[in-house]
């Protein structure tokens, strides 16, 4: 269920001070907190007429996470991100207005002792809202930035794409995971081939795919789909292409498709980031951001997925992982933000 976000919610989010503004203080809100999902489109207008141009939209799960017989804790990324987003100040890089925080789709949440079943068939069920909701954003003209959940929503973000613009789209994803796994039923390894078996995936890339982390039989997979990759050894370990040129060469190939652009980032790519699957040998979080930036400049984007951060995951607590992923979450926002709309210095 999606819950649209009020003014009470936000104010608990950030705090004032006296000579400042914050984004908190600026970002746009729907005016009618009983919208239904169907009827998100007209509301999200309005609120383009007064300046916006992206809906940040959490979804607060990890369902499909635990459906890939992973870790839990992806439930708080939203407002981990939301309590440092909202706190940094609206000034001539970042107004705020150009926002809206859209709210929260909250699935009902399985205990531990759900099945392997149920939380697939919880994913798919997700898989469902997230299309309803994002296509309604999409048919608004506006962009999703979407935070928090496994990478499951992937496919139903993909699945809103194909809805709204009729095709499919090219997908650019920074993951060590190819998230081409089997079929076998909805959970956050394989939104990338269901969405490639359903039509709402014609040309994929990972950047950044471990050599080690991806099974042969995946990898088959991926390739007999006739999908792209640099490793993450390539890059970062032998050195043997930099950052730079292989995002040149992404861009290029994603150009050459002319299909809309499905920006993803799966944080567990992020060296010592909280997430289900977190590792010490990762991206630094600046190339990170780097790649956001990139892309979304270059290429035509409909979206940015901001997937697996879990707070609850962080080796010092969830204190920490709250602040920890707040603050790298907020800068992979505005790294989006920045690369669409240039400041007016």
């Amino acid at each position: 269920m999606l819950q649209i976000m009020t003014p009470a919610s936000l104010g608990k989010l950030f705090s004032t001070r006296d000579g400042e503004t914050k984004l908190g203080q600026q970002v746009q809100l729907l005016g009618n907190f009983e919208v239904e999902t169907d009827n998100l489109k007209s509301s999200l207008a309005e609120a383009k007429s007064r300046g916006a141009q992206f809906v940040v939209l959490g979804i607060s799960e990890d369902a499909g996470p635990r459906a890939n017989l992973g870790r839990g804790g992806s439930t708080t990324a939203f407002s981990a991100a939301m309590s440092q987003f909202l706190n940094l100040q609206s000034n001539r890089y970042l107004h705020g207005k150009e926002c809206i925080v859209l709210g929260n789709i909250e699935p009902m949440q399985l205990d531990e002792s759900a099945t392997t079943e149920q939380l697939r068939q919880a994913t798919a069920d997700l898989d469902e809202q997230v299309i309803a909701v994002v296509a309604q954003i999409l048919a608004a003209e506006l962009e999703p930035i979407v935070i928090g959940g496994g990478h499951n929503n992937a496919y139903g973000l993909l699945m809103a794409v194909k809805s709204q613009y009729n095709q499919a789209a090219a997908a650019v994803n920074l993951d060590p995971h190819s998230d081409f796994r089997p079929r076998e039923g909805r959970h956050s390894g394989n939104g990338f081939s269901y969405a490639a078996a359903n039509g709402a995936l014609d040309y994929y890339h990972v950047l950044g795919l471990h050599e080690l982390k991806n099974s042969e039989a995946t990898l088959e997979q991926l390739s007999l789909f006739g999908g792209h990759w640099h490793s993450f050894q390539q890059i970062w370990v032998r050195r043997e292409i930099t950052l730079a040129e292989a995002l040149k060469q992404i861009a290029k190939q994603v150009n050459q498709t002319h299909l809309p652009v499905a920006l993803e980032i799966d944080v567990d790519a992020i060296a010592k980031m909280p997430s289900s699957a977190s590792t010490f040998a990762g991206v630094p979080l600046l190339d990170a951001c780097y790649y956001i930036n990139y892309i979304a400049k270059h290429c035509n984007t409909a979206y940015l997925h901001i997937a697996e951060a879990a707070p609850q995951c962080h080796e010092a607590g969830e204190m920490a992982g709250n602040r920890d992923v707040g603050q790298s979450v907020s800068e992979l926002i505005y790294a989006y933000i920045q690369a669409k709309k240039p400041a007016q210095y």
